[in-house]
C-alpha cells in the first residue's frame, strides 16, 4: 500500500527521484564520451531515450527493421539534437542471423560501446515462430537480446579498459515478468512452441520479461568473472501507452487505460529509470539489479533465482550457437527442441 502511495504522489525514493521524475531530470552529465546502442529507438521509450542521451551529447546507434523509419528517427533526433551524432543500421532481434549481421556491421564501424540498452520489445497477439523456430515474443523480446549482448561483450570489456569508463547494459524488463510463476520457463515454451497447450499472449510477454531479469542477472556473475569493467542492470519503465499498447486499440483497452490514466507515465517520465541507470553517477559500480522509478526495487521469487538464471543462460548459450543457426529451418528447431530435452533433464538431476 505504501508503495502504491508513494507512486501516485511521485514520492522521490533514494535516489532522490521518483515515479513522476522525467528522463532529463534522471540523466546528469556531459555523455560526449559515450557510444551507445539502444534497440527500439524509433518509438516510444526507447526514441525518448535516445533523445535524452544525444543531448547530452552520447554518440547514438540507432538499429531498426525498418531502415526508413530508423532514418526518420534520426532525422529527428537530429532536427531536435541539432549536431548529434546518430547511427543507423538494420537488425531484426526475432532473427539470429540479423543479430550477427547487425554485430559484425557495428565492429566494422570501429567505434567504442560504452552502452548498450537492450529496449525493444513485441507483444504478440496471435501465435508465431521465428525463422529459427522459437516462439516470436520470446525470440524478439529476450533471445535476439542474449545473443546480441553476448556478440558485443568483448568489445564492451575492451572499450572500458582502454578509456577507463565503466560500460554499462541496461535491459528494460517490466513488472509484468512476475505474472509468470509456478512454471518452469523452458518446458513452458517447449510446451508453447509445440502447440501442446493454447497460446497467451499475455503470459508469453511475461515470460519474456522474466527471462529479461535472469538474464541480468546471470550476465552481472559473467561480467564479474570476465573481470570486465561492465555492469548490468534491469529496470521496470512502468505503465506507459506506447505503441506496443496502441496497437491493440479497442473498446476494452481503451475503458482500461482511461480508468487506469492516474498510474499512467508520460514517455519522458518512462524513460526515467532506463536513464537513470544507463547513465547517472548514482549507480556506478551497480550490478545486477532491478529498478523502479529510479530506485532498487524486488523482482518477483523466481526472478531472483540464480538458479534459474544459470539454467536459462546455459539454454540460451546453446540454442544460439553458430553452428544451430547454420542447420536453419527445421533442422534449427529440431536443436531447439533437442535443447529444452536436455534442460529438462539437467533441472530434474538437480531437484532429485
Amino acid at each position: 500500500m505504501l508503495t502504491s502511495l508513494r507512486y501516485l504522489a511521485g514520492t522521490a525514493g533514494p535516489s532522490g527521484f521518483g515515479s513522476r521524475t522525467t528522463a532529463e531530470e534522471a540523466t546528469a552529465g556531459d555523455l560526449g564520451h559515450i557510444t551507445a546502442i539502444i534497440t527500439g529507438a524509433t518509438s516510444g521509450i526507447g526514441a525518448e531515450t535516445a533523445r535524452v542521451l544525444a543531448k547530452r551529447g552520447a554518440r547514438v546507434v540507432v538499429p531498426a527493421r525498418s531502415l526508413k523509419a530508423a532514418e526518420e528517427a534520426r532525422a529527428r533526433l537530429l532536427a531536435d539534437c541539432p549536431g548529434a551524432d546518430v547511427v543507423v543500421l538494420p537488425l531484426d532481434l526475432s532473427s539470429l542471423a540479423s543479430v550477427r549481421r547487425f554485430v559484425a556491421r557495428f565492429l566494422e564501424l570501429g567505434l567504442p560501446l560504452n552502452l548498450l540498452v537492450n529496449n525493444a520489445g513485441k507483444y504478440a497477439d496471435r501465435f508465431a515462430l521465428s525463422e529459427d523456430g522459437v516462439e516470436m515474443t520470446f525470440a524478439t523480446n529476450y533471445l535476439g537480446h542474449f545473443l546480441l549482448t553476448r556478440l558485443l561483450l568483448e568489445k564492451m570489456a575492451e572499450t572500458a579498459r582502454e578509456t577507463g569508463v565503466q560500460g554499462r547494459i541496461v535491459n528494460v524488463s517490466s513488472t509484468i515478468h512476475s505474472w509468470f510463476s509456478g512454471d518452469d520457463a523452458v518446458a513452458y515454451l517447449d510446451r508453447v512452441t509445440r502447440r501442446k497447450i493454447p497460446y497467451d499472449p499475455t503470459r508469453a510477454y511475461a515470460l519474456s520479461k522474466l527471462a529479461n531479469v535472469l538474464h541480468t542477472r546471470a550476465l552481472a556473475e559473467k561480467l564479474e568473472e570476465m573481470k570486465a569493467n561492465v555492469t548490468a542492470n534491469c529496470v521496470h519503465p512502468g505503465i506507459v501507452r506506447t505503441r506496443l499498447i496502441r496497437d491493440r486499440d479497442g473498446l476494452i483497452t481503451n475503458t482500461v487505460f482511461f480508468l487506469a490514466s492516474k498510474l499512467l507515465k508520460t514517455i519522458p517520465q518512462a524513460a526515467a529509470t532506463t536513464c537513470y541507470v544507463a547513465a547517472h553517477p548514482g549507480v556506478a559500480g551497480v550490478s545486477g539489479k532491478y529498478f523502479a522509478d529510479c530506485n532498487e526495487a524486488a523482482p518477483s521469487r523466481l526472478a531472483a533465482s540464480s538458479e534459474e538464471a544459470a539454467r536459462l543462460w546455459t539454454f540460451s548459450d546453446a540454442i544460439t550457437a553458430e553452428k544451430v543457426q547454420k542447420m536453419g529451418g527445421v533442422h534449427a528447431a529440431t536443436a531447439f527442441r533437442l535443447q529444452v530435452q536436455s534442460s529438462n533433464a539437467d533441472r530434474a538431476m538437480a531437484i532429485a
